[in-house]
């Protein structure tokens, strides 16, 4: 058997060979054939033998996973390096790392011609810091959060650690992390059970600039971050996220193995994880603590690069937050200058010897070559096609998207690329090949308003091809798609109309419904107003963690939860407990989204349709992720309920629909209250 499949293996990668691994994995695992699935194994082949980048519409209950897992694995035995897969949330990295992969090896393992090697490649903040652990990086204020926890007598400062009697909540997780650093192989944080707070795990892990490198850090040999490196090195198959591959792509850094073929899963959030991973963000408070932390260790003085954050601090003082068109005035510039060149002379006077591994000093120095990076970008980002703009805490980052801002807050520069398209051709296509998939890629039939915005349309663009492999699901017997079409349209909030319209569908429905909100306000407010007005439990986002809302969620029938964007898409709930969907509006970005509004000019510029291109596409991707929380098996039913008339009236609401399964759809509000409670009715257990 073995001999036999090494031939098959051998060769270009056959089609049939694959075929055969799914069939019997397939079978293994209890499942049942689907068409669409043997159709995406195809594809993919196809595009691993041609070259060609391969855009892979998968609807939910295909199996995705294994479609590409195993052409990934059957290349990864005949190639000389290894095969990616990258996601876009640690949710999928651990099920596809914990789940997929080990159920499929074991059900074809007869079938290779040997062991399969599989590793998981993170960034280096993602483990523990031996060094760290062991004294090598220094203690620093309380204030930031480092290595010091008040004891019982507030007058007196413990190390965290030094004793496992430390009162403090911040003390006993780090006392916790120290005694699972002893006992981890991997001391990868999301091993550890429960977790701990952002706080604590910075206590013990450092980030790719702090890092002294394995050729000055005295543990290099233990490091977990390298160790992990080399796991990567050597294996087969290699799970990893859209940030690494963006900053293996956008910056050249060795944070990933060599590699020829990827598969990008959740694919519709590659442009914004990229656009995420590679923006930057800076403040006058960073320059201060950067000044602070370079004296503290280094002895030299820091008055020069002070003075520059306080001439920085006064060209930005009293402008408002949002985009900068123009760019920086020359006041702004000027104070920028000051700050990069300040940076360069602490950076020079700060060398050290260079085997002197201090922790202290590498800290100081790469949060000096942090400021100096971003004030160069900043200095030359028109030329580089850059979009900068001031926010304050609370307002946009590409990270954390909105809250209410505080304009009287110190205000903080950002900047990111206005298009990520060039480089990913440059990075990412040019020299692998690229099968891109998720549940929710075309927008109707076309794939290429997705494929624009990944550099792959226009002058140069590489081959490609798209496929939509359909869905097992019967959408129009299984859901219907409500627009609650009599509404007004949605201004800013909730208006009373949606809340009625919200508390009869879910009265209707008896609970089991997932309720959708464009922002965390609009999913508090409504919670709030509706706890008076029903008689279910209703949850609400960041009242407990997400694993535990969606648990409780999942386990009660009867109970709502309320949400933003988060649940649009990482809630995977089957049967009568999600049975029906709410959603607020049209997911839009806001019209003060600087990010958008840039690329949305710069395609009315070019002569396009600058709404239809940035935000109906961005809406149609994320409506549809929304709406395909409803049915999550074969036996699923249920309503999705848009409460926003345009879907059904505007004339961009056909554009936007074409995105989302084919639910029967209807604007009857009488007959989908009677539709809701004969699903209440069925699912209540018999007298």
């Amino acid at each position: 058997m073995a001999e036999a499949a090494a031939q098959n293996v051998g060769t270009a990668l056959g089609e049939q060979f694959a075929l055969e691994l799914l069939d019997a994995a397939v079978d293994a695992m209890g499942g049942q054939r689907r068409d669409g699935q043997h159709e995406m194994v195809r594809r993919v082949v196809s595009s691993i033998n041609t070259g060609d980048h391969l855009l892979v519409q998968a609807g939910t209950g295909t199996g995705k996973s294994l479609a590409y897992l195993i052409p990934l694995i059957a290349h990864a035995l005949e190639s000389e390096k290894p095969s990616l897969v990258s996601t876009a949330t640690l949710a999928l990295q651990a099920q596809i790392v914990g789940r997929d992969l080990p159920r499929l090896l074991e059900s074809i393992s007869a079938m290779l011609p040997r062991p399969v090697k599989v590793a998981l490649v993170k960034g280096r903040s993602n483990y523990v810091c031996k060094h760290k652990l062991q004294g090598g990086f220094p203690s620093e204020e309380p204030s930031e959060g480092q290595l010091f926890a008040l004891g019982e007598d507030t007058s007196v400062i413990h190390p965290v650690g030094a004793s496992s009697g430390s009162s403090s909540q911040l003390g006993r997780e780090v006392v916790r992390l120290r005694d699972w650093a002893e006992d981890t192989e991997t001391g990868d944080r999301d091993e550890l059970t429960p977790g701990v707070s952002d706080r604590a795990w910075h206590q013990v892990s450092v980030t790719s600039m702090e890092c002294l490198g394995a050729q000055k850090c005295p543990l290099a040999l233990e490091c977990f971050s390298e160790l992990a490196k080399v796991r990567g090195a050597e294996a087969d198959l290699v799970v990893t996220n859209h940030a690494m591959l963006a900053i293996s792509a956008f910056e050249g850094l060795a944070v990933l193995p060599e590699y020829d073929v990827v598969v990008v899963d959740e694919a519709h959030e590659l442009q914004d994880r990229v656009t995420g991973a590679v923006s930057g963000q800076l403040s006058v408070q960073m320059i201060h603590v950067a000044a602070s932390s370079a004296r503290k260790n280094t002895g030299i003085s820091m008055e020069t690069l002070n003075s520059a954050a306080g001439y920085l601090e006064a060209a930005l003082d009293g402008l408002p937050s949002g985009l900068l068109p123009s760019g920086l005035n020359e006041q702004q510039l000027t104070a920028i200058d000051q700050v990069r060149d300040a940076c360069r002379t602490a950076l020079s006077d700060s060398k050290g010897d260079a085997g002197n591994a201090d922790g202290g000093r590498q800290m100081a120095r790469s949060r000096l070559t942090l400021i100096l990076e971003l004030a160069e970008r900043l200095l030359v980002a028109r030329e580089a096609g850059e979009v900068v703009w001031l926010s304050r805490p609370g307002g946009f980052t590409p990270q954390q998207g909105y809250s209410v801002p505080d304009e009287s807050a110190p205000a903080l520069i950002n900047i990111a690329p206005l298009s990520v398209a060039g480089r990913l051709r440059e990075g990412l296509f040019a020299d692998h090949t690229v099968v891109l998939t998720s549940a929710t890629l075309a927008v109707g039939a076309a794939f290429e308003p997705v494929a624009g915005g990944l550099g792959l349309l226009g002058p140069g663009a590489p081959s490609w091809t798209g496929a939509d492999v359909g869905s097992p699901f019967d959408y129009a017997k299984q859901g219907m798609l409500y627009v609650a079409a009599h509404l007004a349209k949605p201004e800013r909030g909730t208006s009373a109309e949606q809340l009625d319209e919200l508390e009869a569908l879910i009265r209707a429905s008896g609970g089991g419904a997932l309720c959708l909100f464009s922002s965390r306000r609009a999913a508090e407010d409504a919670a709030e107003a509706l706890r008076s007005r029903l008689e279910v439990v209703v949850l609400c986002q960041g009242e407990s963690s997400m694993a535990a809302l969606v648990k409780q969620f999942e386990a009660e029938p009867d109970t709502c939860l309320f949400g933003t964007m988060s649940l649009w898409q990482g809630v995977d709930v089957q049967g009568a407990s999600c049975r029906l969907v709410v959603i607020d509006r049209i997911p839009f970005p806001r019209p003060d989204d600087p990010l958008m509004t840039a690329r949305s000019r710069a395609v009315a510029k070019a002569g396009g349709n600058g709404f239809m291109s940035i935000s109906a596409t961005h809406a149609a991707v994320r409506l549809a992720q929304g709406a395909g929380r409803l049915i999550r098996s074969s036996s699923d039913k249920g309503v999705v309920a848009v409460l926003d008339s345009r879907l059904a009236t505007a004339r961009y609401g056909g554009f936007l629909r074409a995105a989302l399964p084919p639910f029967w759809p209807t604007t009857n509000r009488a007959l989908v209250m009677s539709a809701l409670q004969r699903l209440a009715e069925a699912g209540k257990p018999e007298a």
